[in-house]
């Protein structure tokens, strides 16, 4: 685990203001549902602050408030080098154990809930206190994995805090949701997506970072995985779609060609992602008609793009299928 990821992210400074405010509390709950938004520093905080709780645990009264844990502690050295015997993290595995930067499984198995048995059935080694994180517990194996989860929160090993990331929160078991202490997280504001884009791309051009920006929507994760894919030129093409309705279908041909090429999968799949946020933005500026007809492009163009993964549609067909809603933007003639 790299140092980064032991540093509490932007943002979101309420929902880490309110856990701070639990653990300090005296009478912390044993499960929480980090939920919100994929990407904007959920799991993150979440490892901040399990090795905050841990290092509390350990060394009490002996650290400065706020989530801050010194280099030297040996708590962050342990969890960095994942052989912290109190701390566990489920997440999805490569499907190829031998390939460890491959594809991931398509989800956590009940063998990776029932691998925490062993260190549940002992006390914990450093502290009163063991730390369980799972990212994303929307990503849980159902009914197996999902229920032997639900034991455990059902019947929490003593000194045992979970804590859940979650990108879809109501697509839990209402009995895992009802079990836990929710804490919110929102999108960031784009001087905050900012800052953050510039941390990460220092060499990316004004425009980029304004159309990673737009492309984020709120989500510094998801606006760096479009990092280096020329954004700001799908914006250009859909901007001149949206304003002229492309009436001879020109900028429509030449994008979905474009994007349909083997070597373009990336900018496909940001594409995908890209058309409805798009044309909702467009839709906040209209009223009437103009609006109504805005929506009806925005629900279809959601449609597509999840129809498209789902069954591998021809790339080329869907790019100029979602580049013909968006030409429904253009001012009726």
């Amino acid at each position: 685990m790299s140092e980064d990821a032991l540093t509490l992210p932007l943002g979101n400074d309420e929902a880490h203001a309110a856990f701070r405010a639990a653990m300090s509390s005296g009478a912390l709950h044993h499960a929480w549902l980090f939920s919100g938004p994929e990407g904007i520093g959920k799991a993150r905080f979440a490892r901040v602050a399990a090795l905050r709780l841990l290092a509390e645990a350990a060394r009490p009264e002996t650290l400065a408030p706020g989530f801050d844990v010194p280099a030297d502690d040996p708590a962050r050295a342990l969890i960095a080098g994942g052989a912290h015997p109190d701390y566990r993290e489920l997440v999805r595995m490569p499907k190829d154990a031998a390939k460890p930067d491959g594809d991931l499984a398509r989800s956590i198995p009940i063998a990776q809930v029932r691998a925490l048995l062993p260190m549940f059935a002992t006390t914990p080694s450093m502290s009163a206190r063991r730390v369980v994180i799972i990212d994303a517990v929307d990503d849980l194996e159902r009914p197996g994995a999902s229920n032997a989860l639900l034991k455990n929160l059902e019947e929490p090993p003593a000194g045992t805090i979970f804590l859940l990331v979650s990108h879809a929160p109501g697509r839990l078991l209402p009995t895992i949701r009802s079990r836990c202490r929710r804490l919110r997280f929102n999108p960031l504001d784009d001087a905050t997506m900012e800052t953050v884009l510039r941390g990460h791309l220092p060499e990316a051009s004004p425009t980029e970072i304004t159309a990673l920006i737009r492309a984020g929507d709120g989500s510094p994760g998801r606006a760096l995985r479009y990092a280096g894919l020329d954004m700001a030129a799908l914006d250009d093409v859909m901007t001149l779609i949206a304003r002229t309705g492309d009436g001879s279908s020109a900028a429509r041909s030449k994008l979905a060609k474009a994007l349909a090429l083997k070597a373009a999968q990336p900018r496909y799949e940001a594409f995908l992602d890209r058309v409805p946020s798009f044309i909702a933005e467009a839709a906040t500026a209209r009223t009437g008609a103009d609006l109504d007809r805005a929506l009806d492009a925005y629900d279809n163009a959601r449609a597509v793009a999840v129809s498209a993964r789902a069954l591998s549609l021809d790339q080329q067909a869907t790019v100029y299928e979602l580049a013909g809603l968006v030409a429904r933007l253009a001012p009726a003639p």
